[in-house]
């Protein structure tokens, strides 16, 4: 109820881009999670065009987070993010349409991009329309995210009963959907208009030594929450010999988020600094790996059926909940924090900039994190995956809170409670 509660209490604009997310969230998972299995068995593609398809995609994505965000400052966000999810509409029909590779090349650029526009712009936007109570607004975009990320794959699955053109023709019906919900409902604002080139802009975001000190501190925040797709399922399916199991991990991460997100924010927003909030969150995202290392290499179908199975899984799923409360914890502080680096004119392009220097770095980790876990598994050493994100968490941890000690981080006034 408090949720409800809160989001009535945001304007229109903000509640539209908050059901936004869960849409773009549902269409993305009930489609991206199955595509390398239609390319592969559907397609009859060899493993290495799979990789390009999927490798454009995301190369679309992640490397054009800065156009997107310079377009939301120049152009308004509210053109980029109906631009954007047009894209999306169309790059998801060519998925349900065409099978040659050009055409799916085609689709995984345009999906790619549409991601690159709108997601710097919905942040944007967000940030710009909810005052004072950025934080608040970003907990709520975390909690429909989140459910999002847990409903599409339900209905994906679904859907793959039919075939996988019925999942993309859903994906691409849902982001028309949205595409005019936004046009009809998001306000326009007016934009100031720009002194400089787009090339300055990007130097001065650039330029900005702490935002970008910052921003590489959370290589650690983005790489850990990629193990829920990645290190956490297959612990939990190791530890039970169960396929199935990797669901109660998304089960439980989802309940827990819709229950605690809320409360989380509002109770810590007016005690202390964001920074330590921030800090004390990626802490408890590495110390969240700790419990399922004491399981790793286990397995619960050898030691009483589905009792031992049951008890293995305890720590994977305490581990799951600690990350969970992690990100609860760090994510909207973090949100709120970034556009506050520099001028309000430029918040898009920070946004942007943002995702890529984090985005590559977290790329970075995640291949680290690959490699602990196939030399662990060829080495005897199942714990070193769960080591490394360990690692992970205390040294982001520790370099946002070096830059707090600095002085480094935008401060705002809080007001102390007894």
């Amino acid at each position: 109820m408090k949720t409800w509660s809160e989001m009535r209490a945001f304007p229109l604009a903000i509640r539209l881009l908050l059901v936004n997310q869960l849409g773009v969230n549902i269409g993305f998972y009930l489609l991206i999670p199955y595509l390398a299995t239609h390319l592969g068995q559907d397609l009859g593609m060899s493993a290495a065009v799979v990789g390009i398809v999927l490798g454009v995609r995301n190369l679309s994505q992640q490397g054009l987070f800065i156009l997107g965000g310079s377009a939301a400052d120049r152009l308004g966000a509210r053109g980029v993010i109906i631009a954007g999810c047009a894209l999306r509409t169309v790059g998801f029909a060519l998925f349900a349409l065409g099978d040659g590779l050009p055409v799916l090349l085609a689709a995984s650029i345009l999906s790619g991009l549409a991601g690159a526009l709108f997601n710097p712009a919905v942040r944007a936007y967000l940030a710009a329309e909810a005052g004072d109570r950025k934080a608040e607004a970003f907990a709520l975009f975390n909690i429909f995210a989140t459910t999002g990320a847990l409903v599409g794959p339900l209905i994906g699955s679904a859907l793959l009963l039919v075939d996988f053109r019925a999942s993309a023709l859903t994906a691409a019906a849902i982001f028309a959907l949205l595409t005019v919900a936004q046009a009809a409902v998001l306000p326009a604002r007016e934009v100031p208009a720009s002194k400089g080139s787009v090339l300055g802009d990007w130097r001065e975001v650039l330029a900005n030594r702490a935002f970008l000190a910052f921003s590489l501190a959370m290589v650690g925040m983005f790489t850990m929450e990629n193990q829920l797709y990645l290190l956490l399922p297959d612990g939990a399916r190791r530890a039970t010999g169960w396929d199935g199991a990797a669901g109660i991990v998304f089960l439980v991460g989802t309940l827990a988020n819709l229950t605690l997100q809320m409360r989380i924010t509002r109770s810590l927003k007016e005690r202390g600094s964001r920074a330590r909030w921030v800090a004390v969150g990626l802490a408890l995202m590495g110390v969240a790996f700790v419990p399922p290392m004491g399981v790793a290499g286990t397995s619960g179908t050898g030691t009483g059926g589905v009792g031992g199975a049951a008890l293995a899984l305890v720590p994977v799923l305490a581990g799951t909940l600690l990350l969970y409360v992690g990100v609860m914890i760090a994510q909207p502080f973090v949100m709120e924090l970034i556009p506050e680096f520099g001028r309000a004119e430029l918040t898009g392009t920070y946004f942007g900039i943002f995702y890529v220097v984090s985005g590559i770095a977290a790329a970075v980790g995640n291949t680290v994190v690959g490699w602990a876990m196939d030399a662990g598994g060829h080495g005897g050493a199942a714990w070193l995956p769960w080591a490394c994100c360990l690692a992970f968490g205390l040294l982001s941890a520790a370099g946002v809170g070096w830059l707090h000690r600095l002085r480094a981080l935008p401060v705002r006034a809080v007001a102390v409670t007894a």
